[in-house]
């Protein structure tokens, strides 16, 4: 066991067959965070978001739970040990969401939808992979450092920026548990407290199946971090900065074994693709016009950027960054949540100030 872990094909196999289910459970339940909020504001219908916070949750229990049995090792992850860049969760999740609304849907929609036969969204991958590696390391990543990272709150004196970590400083006991227990309560009792999502079997089993895939990440990359001698960076779920990486592994020889974000990536097509081909659901699309074709180029570039700048996207930092108990989760999801919602209301309504002209209506009333 310990030969296989140390391999360097093990993370890729690992990150890919992990991406095979992802892509297939996503596809087949059509899971989307963009579709799931959109129905949730303009139709009334919860089902997409209760399974959304479904999956967010069992990572969470899943992941604290294996954490305290020394199986992973989300604390270690660079969603904890990173400083707290609330600018960053704020700004990047505000652009990462309102791309999302211009392109109709995140990262990691667009890679089940490039199984199942979408131009368009490989278009967007392309761009969203390369405007993520330049946010990173490139020329944008000249105005990350002194708008992000310069200033981020330092939460080193607890151990990280997670909510288990800074309380157990301040209260001198341990709670990390406790707390994930208490987050996992509230989200279960939201997500069950419809009666008739109770009885959408396939729904709340998508959920769970999603959240036991990013604990089952965490997993993965901790074993191979103790078992080999290169540097392994520990994640278990986000398609903003793999996805770019997955396009350098395809276009250069960098003279590595790609990480298990490389195989996640791949993984989610080739899953997608399975289902798509199973269901006879392939379908070629591209885009109708010029217009439509810009919307995806902008919606993927502020995506890549905004998916850097809040370190994560829907999944990495909305599922990911919840089950390690990070900080910025919450912020940079609510971020995320806004922006969708600033642009579904300028494609929708024709402006995205509408949102806070309905707001004040609600007020007055």
């Amino acid at each position: 066991m310990d030969n296989i872990v140390a391999s360097a094909w093990f993370l890729p196999v690992a990150g890919l067959l992990a991406g095979c289910v992802l892509g297939f459970v996503a596809r087949n339940q059509r899971f989307c965070t963009m579709s799931a909020l959109e129905r949730y504001w303009y139709a009334n219908d919860s089902t997409g978001l209760r399974t959304w916070i479904l999956a967010a949750a069992t990572a969470l229990v899943l992941t604290q739970s294996l954490q305290a049995l020394g199986l992973a090792a989300s604390d270690e992850s660079f969603y904890i040990r990173s400083s707290f860049a609330w600018t960053g969760a704020i700004l990047g999740g505000v652009m990462f969401g309102f791309g999302m609304a211009l392109v109709g849907t995140c990262g990691f929609g667009a890679l089940v939808r490039l199984g199942g036969g979408s131009l368009r969204s490989l278009v967007v991958l392309i761009i969203l992979g390369v405007s993520a590696l330049s946010a990173q390391k490139g020329l944008i990543a000249q105005a990350r450092v002194p708008i992000v990272d310069n200033l981020a709150i330092d939460f080193g004196f607890a151990g990280g920026q997670s909510v288990g970590l800074v309380a157990s400083y301040f209260t001198g006991v341990d709670l990390r548990l406790a707390i994930a227990g208490i987050v996992a309560a509230a989200m279960f009792g939201w997500v069950f407290r419809d009666s008739d999502y109770r009885r959408r079997w396939w729904s709340i089993g998508a959920g769970m199946t999603i959240g036991a895939v990013i604990a089952f990440g965490w997993v993965a990359t901790t074993l191979a971090s103790r078992n080999s001698f290169e540097i392994v960076q520990l994640e278990a779920g986000s398609f903003v900065v793999p996805v770019g990486d997955a396009l350098l592994q395809l276009m250069t020889f960098t003279g590595s074994v790609p990480d298990y974000g490389v195989g996640l990536v791949m993984g989610v097509i080739v899953g997608s693709a399975i289902n798509a081909q199973v269901r006879r659901t392939v379908r070629w699309e591209a885009c109708d016009d010029a217009r439509e074709l810009s919307r995806h180029l902008l919606g993927a570039l502020l995506m890549g950027v905004g998916g850097v700048f809040a370190m994560g996207c829907t999944i990495g930092q909305g599922i990911t960054g919840v089950s390690a108990l990070a900080i910025s989760a919450p912020l940079a999801f609510a971020s995320i949540a806004l922006g969708a919602r600033i642009g579904l209301a300028y494609l929708i309504e024709g402006s995205g100030l509408a949102i806070f002209r309905e707001s004040s209506v609600s007020l007055d009333r």
